[in-house]
């Protein structure tokens, strides 16, 4: 038998200790894999991670196992760039950035003011995240400091790892979405109640510079200074449009990340959203303060923004990361985040390997987040936050695996063919918190 704190999970496990390099095969001492492993859980932790014959042993007499021999354990997905209160406006016919923004993403995100609808969205977008494998996500609430709530709520039941920000929004927007004077002030009430609550943390959320006065972004950056445990997220650089509107709005800027500067919000906590249309001075930039670009590839494709440049990121040492972008992303599966970034690599000639992938979305992401002393990683002492995943899902999937000989292969199909099918359970501070319905 198990004492009431300790969970015993044998299966093939799969974990990145560090960036596994851009060859065929992870460089040596970067990839952690155990055909025939045993995972041990106590309470929300990882106790013990190794080859099965080496752990067993040590297992207390009677211990029950859970066999998922025929599964592969790998830390749970985490997702930089996510608008929970665009959910239910995902799939909405394609426009431009700001031609989505007004016809479709301002309109939906007014429905937040109602707090029983921010209640049920919070529920209904954690159910669908987890189904899709993700643990963890930083997520746009509305310019509501309610949606927020509610959102911090459902996930602190849950007890999940998360970074959640209300929308800083005090011009060129709908006026029932502009906060004004306010949206400082409920930005410092909302990290009072919840930033280190539990597995919380706020991040500081001015949408984009066109709709934040200077005197806003200044303020958003005197809430970093004060904290810097906070986090920050907005966007960047997504679309030419998008740059000309800024360029208009702030004519003494020498770019648009200078606006940024300006006001202190580019630090080693903070995100910034796509950076497709960057130079390589800015991405240098980004990469002295120790930001990070979250790339979102499928968003990128439906909204036509660009191709995000993985090459001169890595040349300028600058930090990206691996997001959904829901809800112009066109899926939550992390899966389907890596498949697209690989349609995007192709088009530039910078194909993303499997082992660059799956390192991104689990340790990669977990680093750029300033999130690894706590997950990522299947290792001692870190939160028990993973995904079992069945390579045998669906029948294309397993027939195409049954031809894989190596793992490389195994993870490459995956990587392609995958969905959240594939998510057999997703567990998240030691407990299973979804298992797949019969298929």
């Amino acid at each position: 038998m198990n004492s009431s704190t300790d969970t015993f999970i044998r299966a093939e496990l799969i974990s990145f200790t560090r960036d596994p390099g851009d060859g065929n095969m992870p460089e040596s001492g970067s990839l952690e894999h155990y055909g025939d492993g045993l995972l041990w859980l106590k309470d929300q932790h990882i106790h013990a991670v190794g080859h099965f014959v080496e752990i067993s042993p040590s297992l207390p007499e009677g211990a029950d196992v859970l066999d998922y021999r025929d599964k592969l354990i790998m830390p749970g997905f985490i997702d930089t760039h996510v608008h929970y209160v665009q959910l239910d406006i995902m799939a909405s016919y394609g426009r431009q950035l700001l031609d989505w923004l007004n016809e479709y993403t301002f309109p939906e995100e007014c429905r937040f003011a109602n707090h029983a609808h921010a209640e049920a969205l919070s529920a209904a977008f954690l159910d669908e995240m987890l189904r899709a494998g993700t643990t963890t996500a930083q997520v746009f609430g509305s310019s509501h400091p309610g949606s927020v709530d509610a959102f911090f709520t459902a996930a602190n039941k849950r007890q999940l790892r998360m970074l959640v920000g209300k929308v800083l929004m005090d011009r060129n927007a709908p006026e029932a979405l502009m906060d004004g004077a306010s949206g400082i002030a409920d930005s410092e009430r909302l990290i009072e109640d919840w930033h280190g609550k539990g597995r919380l943390g706020y991040s500081v959320t001015p949408r984009f510079a066109p709709t934040s006065t200077k005197t806003q972004m200044d303020a958003a950056g005197a809430l970093l200074r004060n904290d810097p445990t906070l986090w920050l997220q907005t966007h960047l650089a997504e679309n030419s449009g998008e740059l000309d509107w800024v360029a208009d709005l702030f004519p003494g800027s020498r770019d648009y990340l200078a606006v940024y500067e300006a006001s202190g919000l580019v630090g080693p906590r903070s995100t910034f959203a796509h950076g497709i249309h960057l130079d390589n001075g800015m991405r240098k930039r980004l990469a002295d303060r120790g930001a990070n670009i979250a790339f979102c590839p499928s968003s990128n494709l439906f909204l036509g923004s660009g191709l995000f440049d993985r090459e001169a990121a890595k040349e300028t040492g600058m930090a990206f990361t691996y997001a959904s972008d829901i809800g112009a992303g066109t899926d939550l599966s992390g899966f389907a985040t890596l498949k697209a970034a690989y349609q995007v690599g192709q088009l530039g000639g910078q194909p993303l390997t499997a082992w660059q992938g799956f390192y991104g979305l689990t340790r990669g992401n977990a680093k750029a987040l300033s999130l690894d002393n706590h997950i990522g990683q299947l290792a001692p002492s870190l939160e028990a936050d993973f995904v079992v995943i069945d390579p045998q899902a669906t029948s294309l999937l397993a027939r195409r695996i049954s031809r894989c000989t190596t793992l490389g292969e195994r993870l490459f199909a995956l990587m392609i063919l995958a969905d959240d099918r594939a998510i057999f359970e997703t567990w998240a501070g030691g407990q299973c918190q979804h298992r797949r319905d019969n298929v």
